[in-house]
């Protein structure tokens, strides 16, 4: 029985069924990516650029399309969907503009020889493996630079975005990308895990979980690949002495993006403890007033969670912080009828000895921590196993950038959160991952930095 099914989250109801790879076709799977590479390296850098910017206007041409379909399939409301289309669109054109000075040769002091230049050249096959809650803006900050250096490429993407893997492939085909050099496959886990330890493949990268980001780290260093590996977060958010009605509005709407389902969402939110009632207050009314709906409706702003499976975890989290002994303001519960739907919740007075102090909270659940200094602050933000991202808000900017220095996270923001541009590097420390996404930074995970040295004339 196949995994990959379209189980449309609103309603509840399958609406497409695709068959899973057989183990007879990885082999075919591998020759042909292994097989392509040789001529996709050898095309012009030009003619790959180009092939990118038609990538890019076939997402903005479809963008209706394409919004509609992850709608379907994960629920994201369409609304937000065209955001991240126009996002992804962003990404391949940065890289058709920027890609071809990247990959320029760096002239280096020759050090006694005639010269000494460093050559980016691609390394062969990579597969990638993409998660659902962005299902195009996963796929384009991994294949975009990959396809720019000359890199072939495998893709599985999640198997409830089975229909928008199918259109991306394609849009690359279309686009000029040769058949083989990027393949869609429906594949499963053991088949993924045989493709990374065959030796045509050069590389692995995946944005998951962490049991996910364990799994594919193993067979990756057991057969020496390179990986990246982006993986959950628990964002902290410290607020300062800024307007604490507008930041706790601007976090709130933060948190609501994509349902919660985002890996850098400001889940933990540091306040004063003199400015928490205040704080809770505007986050409970914008989360009251954020009624999930229909997400094919250009109205809506909170759809339904990915899954039935994924809404009743983040139910049953939050049931089991206030057993614990947490404070709920608003929401938790599943809302009835069909469809993945929740109620936005606020929880207050999670203590370390809580599973919601540690665990991450993939879902529209905001907790508010009080604090009685920086220092406390600081110390709570970084009182976790992940290290995605972390913003602080305040009004004396410098004493905000100071602060969010001490963050141990790979994006430190100060009175934004969770931004993300295609020139931007993208990526964590600690359980977060490792390795980055995006501009220059992503071009140099899957190459091979080769030094070209010609010694002096003996003339």
């Amino acid at each position: 029985m196949t995994t990959y099914v379209t189980a449309n989250p609103a309603t509840g109801a399958i609406e497409q069924e695709f068959p899973e790879l057989t183990d007879g076709e990885v082999e075919g799977v591998l020759a042909r990516s292994h097989g392509a590479f040789d001529d996709w390296r050898a095309t012009a850098t030009a003619d790959r650029a180009a092939i990118l910017v038609r990538v890019a206007d076939a997402y903005e041409e479809r963008s209706d399309e394409l919004a509609t379909l992850i709608a379907r399939e994960m629920g994201k409301p369409v609304a937000q969907a065209a955001g991240e289309i126009k996002l992804s669109a962003m990404i391949y054109r940065w890289y058709a503009e920027h890609g071809p000075d990247l990959l320029a040769e760096e002239v280096l002091d020759p050090q006694g020889a005639q010269e000494s230049v460093v050559e980016t050249v691609p390394v062969g096959s990579i597969i990638g493996v993409m998660p659902w809650n962005f299902p195009y803006y996963q796929v384009a900050r991994f294949v975009a630079p990959n396809l720019m250096v000359g890199n072939t490429i495998v893709l599985k993407h999640a198997p409830i975005c089975a229909a928008s893997a199918a259109v991306m492939e394609e849009i690359f085909h279309a686009a000029g990308v040769p058949t083989d050099a990027y393949i869609n496959v429906y594949a499963t886990n053991d088949q993924i895990a045989t493709m990374i330890a065959d030796p045509r493949v050069q590389g692995i990268s995946l944005t998951g979980s962490e049991r996910a980001g364990a799994a594919v780290a193993e067979i990756a260093g057991r057969n020496l690949k390179k990986a990246v590996l982006e993986l959950g977060g628990s964002d902290p958010l410290i607020v300062l002495d800024e307007d604490i009605a507008k930041v706790a509005k601007s976090a709130a709407k933060a948190r609501l993006g994509n349902c919660g389902q985002a890996c850098n969402s400001p889940k933990r939110m540091i306040v004063p403890t003199d400015k928490v009632d205040e704080f809770v207050a505007t986050v409970v009314s914008v989360f009251e007033a954020s009624q999930p709906g229909d997400p094919t409706s250009s109205d809506t702003r909170l759809g339904p969670l990915s899954s039935v499976t994924a809404r009743d975890k983040v139910v049953s989290q939050v049931a089991k912080a206030v057993e614990q002994g947490a404070t709920l303001h608003t929401g938790g519960d599943a809302v009835e009828g069909d469809g993945a739907y929740m109620r936005p919740a606020v929880l207050t007075g999670v203590t370390k000895d809580m599973e919601a102090y540690s665990e991450e909270i993939f879902g529209p659940v905001a907790v508010v921590y009080g604090v009685d200094s920086v220092d406390e602050a600081v110390t709570l933000a970084n009182d976790t196993s992940f290290g995605l991202s972390g913003s602080v808000w305040g009004a004396d900017t410098d004493r905000a950038q100071e602060i969010a220095d001490r963050l141990d996270v790979g994006m430190a923001y100060v009175n934004e959160h969770g931004t993300t541009l295609p020139g931007l590097p993208f990526g964590g420390v600690k359980r977060s991952g490792f390795g980055r996404e995006l501009g220059r930074w992503g071009m140099g995970e899957f190459v091979n930095t080769r030094l070209r040295r010609t010694a002096a004339s003996r003339g």
